[in-house]
């Protein structure tokens, strides 16, 4: 059931009633007599015994449901007030989420991870900004509704992309992506059974039932509709929910919605273009709080997008007006500098990784309370850190206060990891000593082999070196679809033609746009702050890299006829190469 059920279908109406355990003879007669929302709200006793509802009980039950189903009610909208957004209005339902143990966890998980310990005003959480999504949400796809009327986008729709807005991050682990991105990994490596392919998107959606199941709100007639749910849950994660009763069609994958609707899975998590609400929210918050620019007018875009037919693969996109293509180059270029000056920050890429070390360190000693008992027993079932990931009990209690509780702990096994943490409120940090483009070839070798290499380039007795002196991390900068141009994949409609999608080549907006769309970088860590053996990574690392690009020249290099001919070696020309493309840190 929508907001204000003037948008509820005959189906959904049936479907509400089936939940409430109506027999199936009462269920029918609301189907042959085409009852929808807006006929629900109008049903008086005597209507009800006109359509042959004749049991007492029945006609009373179906009043009380009339009665509790949610009205337009734009007067009770809760009101928050937001640094970046201003003014914001939320739906009663969406307060009611809120007011969850599952979501207030946000309030104590950093949206930005180990930057708060180099950007001192990224103490921003994952709270405000899923509130902010939420928002943004519900502001664009009340634009395209208000100016496309024909899309037959629904309240019931705008309900449900706002819920799957406000719930997008409740997947989030301690440190938001520190732990999906090093931790989880991590402990994967060392014990295979946990899940393969685990991201938090996927426990997005399973905290989202756990929400809604441990907190009442299963009940609430929204959420009756299994459609309702599964279109949320497809929202966050771009995977299908199937529903038994509903197959999807032979190329729509979705369930959640038809594939008319194609359009709104683009709002909040966009799979084709990497354009969507979330980034929106991210890149005005996280520049507002790590004092960054953010040179994108997103709501600029937000007015000038429109919902087209696109003739190739015949469903609905939201395509945006040929002038802001600029503005969208703008928008990824923001994404780019973020990761490069905030993100993925040196010094901030050595702290989340001591972090990762110290929740390893941690993860087999640090016991957090679970699912209860179905027993019935007092003590519930314990698990650890890479275990609560399937148990959505332990996972609400899992937040950034795993670092002080580590740090307060009187238990001898977690002095390994207190050290770690120690070291970082003491500004002992992993020294990067390699920050490398990486200039080989486009596949990166295996961390674990690469350390194993570098290590083995080491022949001074003085200085002892080993694997475990020092730490690989590879990271990626682009544009958001690796080294594709995302501009490439956008759709847009001109002033002349509106319902015309078309491509527009880099070329025809500007000659100053980039020509690669992504880069390596390489970066060595020491973890001691040792100088000689700082310096000892360094000369290892070099002569590794000369070592690659020596190994490359080879296989690039076609056979000459004649050594005469040939007035450079190869070694010389590697050498001048790592010359030219190795400078210092």
């Amino acid at each position: 059931m929508n907001n204000d059920c003037l948008s509820t279908t005959v189906d959904m109406v049936c479907e509400m009633l089936m939940a409430k355990q109506f027999e199936e003879v009462v269920v029918e007669i609301f189907r042959k007599n085409r009852i929808d929302g807006t006929a629900l709200l109008l049903l008086s006793d005597s209507d009800l015994k006109e359509l042959g509802i004749v049991a007492l009980g029945d006609r009373k039950k179906i009043q009380k449901l009339i009665e509790e189903l949610p009205k337009k009610r734009s007067g009770l909208q809760k009101v928050f007030r937001d640094p970046v957004h201003g003014h914001i209005e939320l739906d009663p339902l969406l307060v009611k989420i809120i007011d969850t143990p599952q979501f207030q966890r946000l309030r104590y998980i950093k949206q930005l991870g180990g930057n708060y310990f180099v950007y001192p005003g990224a103490s921003h959480n994952r709270f405000e900004h899923s509130i902010g999504v939420a928002h943004l949400a519900g502001e664009f796809v009340e634009t395209l509704k208000k100016q496309q009327p024909y899309l037959g986008i629904t309240d019931n729709d705008v309900l449900c992309v706002m819920v799957a807005g406000l719930c997008h991050d409740l997947g989030h682990g301690p440190f938001s992506h520190v732990f999906d991105g090093y931790f989880i990994k991590e402990a994967r490596r060392k014990n295979p059974a946990i899940r393969k392919g685990w991201q938090h998107e996927d426990a997005s959606a399973e905290m989202f039932d756990h929400l809604l199941e441990e907190n009442g709100l299963l009940s609430e007639p929204f959420f009756e509709v299994e459609e309702n749910r599964a279109f949320i849950k497809e929202m966050i994660t771009g995977k299908p929910v199937p529903l038994a009763r509903k197959p999807s069609g032979q190329d729509w994958i979705y369930f959640g919605r038809e594939e008319k609707m194609s359009f709104l899975y683009e709002i909040i998590s966009n799979k084709e273009t990497g354009i969507d609400v979330d980034k929106w929210d991210y890149f005005e918050r996280d520049c507002y709080y790590t004092g960054l620019n953010c040179n994108f007018d997103m709501r600029r875009t937000m007015k000038l997008a429109r919902v087209i037919e696109v003739p190739e693969d015949k469903r609905r996109h939201i395509c945006i007006r040929d002038k802001e293509a600029f503005n969208l180059y703008q928008m990824f270029h923001t994404r780019f500098s973020l990761y490069k000056r905030a993100y993925k920050h040196p010094t901030v890429n050595g702290i989340e990784l001591m972090i990762r070390d110290a929740l390893i360190a941690a993860d087999e000693y640090l016991e957090i309370p679970g699912k209860p008992n179905e027993a019935g027993d007092e003590e519930p079932h314990m698990c650890r850190m890479s275990q609560a990931i399937e148990d959505m009990y332990a996972y609400t209690l899992l937040t950034d206060s795993v670092m002080q509780q580590i740090l307060m702990s009187q238990d001898k096994r977690l002095e390994e990891a207190q050290r770690l943490l120690h070291r970082i409120q003491k500004r002992d940090l992993y020294k990067c000593v390699v920050n490398r483009v990486w200039e080989v070839e486009e596949t990166v070798p295996d961390k674990g082999e690469m350390s194993k290499q570098i290590v083995g380039m080491h022949h001074d007795d003085e200085v002892e070196l080993k694997e475990d002196d020092i730490v690989i991390d590879v990271v990626k900068f682009n544009y958001g679809m690796k080294e594709e141009n995302p501009i490439d994949h956008v759709w847009f409609y001109t002033k002349d033609e509106p319902d015309v999608s078309k491509r527009i080549e880099k070329e025809k907006i500007s000659a100053l746009l980039p020509g690669t769309f992504q880069e390596q970088y390489i970066r060595v860590y020491c973890k001691e702050r040792n100088p000689d053996k700082e310096s000892a990574v360094e000369m290892c690392f070099k002569r590794w890299y000369e070592e690659q690009l020596q190994s490359k020249h080879l296989q690039e290099t076609p056979p000459r006829p004649s050594s005469e001919t040939i007035t450079t070696t190869t070694a010389e020309k590697s050498n001048a190469a790592s010359r030219r493309l190795f400078h210092s840190y």
